[in-house]
């Protein structure tokens, strides 16, 4: 009896000491580290307006749409989400439907015939219909952005060689040069032109 209380004091003091270093002290040490290596990343890589107010986050997607769903034609548009009723961060996942459901056939078709309306005819970069695997993604190709050049410099008035040229001002490389392809930050790149 002596022996199994020995034990179970040994064990509760145990798991207090490691309660409190790695569930309090080892978090200080990791929050310390991501707010003096990488603040802008550890505190949601938040996109501030010119008067200091959160307009977005540049790891997160949001839409461009106006309140009926329908896109805003002087904006570039975010690659499709499936995140709750959309970029909602509370509920990010894929729709996760198979190649062939109809469902997602379904969604893709809508979502193509969208593009042509918006856009014109052309090839409709995979992108601009299929929501990324968490439907929160802030980037979209850059087919997907030069596809949107022309519409967007008609609904602004001005040329869409300055447009262009934005999109290749906010064209981000492969990661490490070798992972992924280019590819635009939405967010950023419709900042740039209402800064314009």
């Amino acid at each position: 009896m002596r022996t199994t209380l020995r034990t179970a004091g040994v064990a509760v003091r145990a798991m207090l000491v490691f309660t409190v270093l790695l569930g309090v002290g080892y978090m200080l040490l990791i929050t310390g580290i991501g707010q003096l290596a990488l603040p802008a990343q550890a505190n949601g890589s938040l996109v501030r307006s010119a008067d200091g107010a959160v307009v977005g986050s540049s790891l997160i997607g949001q839409s461009f749409q106006d309140a009926d769903g329908q896109a805003l034609p002087q904006y570039f548009q975010s690659r499709p989400s499936s995140a709750g009723d959309g970029y909602d961060s509370a509920a990010s996942s894929g729709s996760n439907l198979g190649p062939e459901n109809e469902d997602l056939i379904a969604s893709i078709s809508d979502r193509a015939e969208a593009s042509r309306l918006l856009d014109g005819a052309g090839t409709i970069p995979a992108d601009a219909v299929t929501a990324s695997g968490s439907g929160l993604d802030p980037d979209i190709s850059v087919a997907n952005a030069e596809r949107q050049v022309a519409r967007v410099a008609e609904a602004r008035g001005i040329p869409a060689a300055d447009v262009e040229a934005l999109v290749a001002e906010h064209t981000l490389p492969r990661d490490l040069g070798f992972l992924g392809d280019p590819r635009v930050n939405v967010l950023e790149l419709n900042r740039a032109l209402d800064a314009r």
